[in-house]
């Protein structure tokens, strides 16, 4: 395309740009409104404290536990204690305020609906989404076995699961950052602080510091 053709391009799409603006509701031609089916396929997350979004479905400990070991057991060890490099789920209760915090289902964890959503969406590794929810409901009921914390003989669904009280559920603080070291300065009157105790005259001789009469 020579020079002259190119500018009467760009000229050209300049000239129609006032009228794409006013225009809002102008449609370019392509894509199609997404279906409910659609969107369903991507709308799988589930929220943690009260549970919104799990499906329904229900699952056990007796095929979590054949469910785990097929599908999770190579990666998190045959009881959750973790293999090589990757994380223990099940044991370290109490141990979050130790030299070694562990950070597993039963001692860190919040809340049960949130264990579903990662395991639904993001499980097994090299698969995620491979799991229907009755199976993911079962590898849930068998790893809440696993921490004493849901009978082996009861069926698990998203009442269940939304009712159960992770231990560590109210070690999480609500509300703002609980760092001391980044609240912010409130004061709006009177804050002058007391000055600092200077022990060293090195600033001044090198000339790098305000004087005392200028700070002042």
């Amino acid at each position: 395309m020579s020079r002259s053709l190119k500018a009467f391009a760009i000229l050209l799409a300049f000239a129609a740009m006032p009228a794409l603006a006013q225009d809002k509701s102008k449609r370019f031609g392509f894509g199609t409104p997404a279906t409910a089916e659609q969107i369903a396929g991507w709308n799988i997350d589930v929220r943690g404290p009260d549970g919104a979004g799990l499906p329904p479905g229900k699952g056990n400990v007796s095929a979590g536990e054949e469910l785990y070991m097929a599908q999770c057991s190579a990666c998190h060890g045959e009881f959750g204690e973790g293999a090589g490099r990757y994380p223990e789920l099940i044991g370290g209760r109490g141990t979050l305020k130790s030299d070694d915090p562990r950070k597993t289902i039963d001692s860190y964890w919040p809340h049960g609906p949130g264990l579903y959503d990662y395991i639904f969406r993001a499980m097994p590794f090299g698969a995620p989404q491979s799991l229907t929810p009755d199976q993911v409901y079962s590898i849930v009921a068998w790893l809440l076995n696993q921490g004493d914390l849901w009978p082996a003989d009861k069926d698990l669904d998203a009442a269940a699961l939304r009712a159960i009280k992770l231990p560590n559920r109210d070690g999480f603080i609500a509300g703002g950052d609980p760092r001391p070291d980044v609240q912010p300065d409130t004061c709006m009157t009177n804050c002058r602080k007391t000055p600092p105790r200077i022990t060293s005259d090195l600033a001044a001789r090198l000339g790098v510091t305000p004087s005392q009469k200028a700070a002042d």
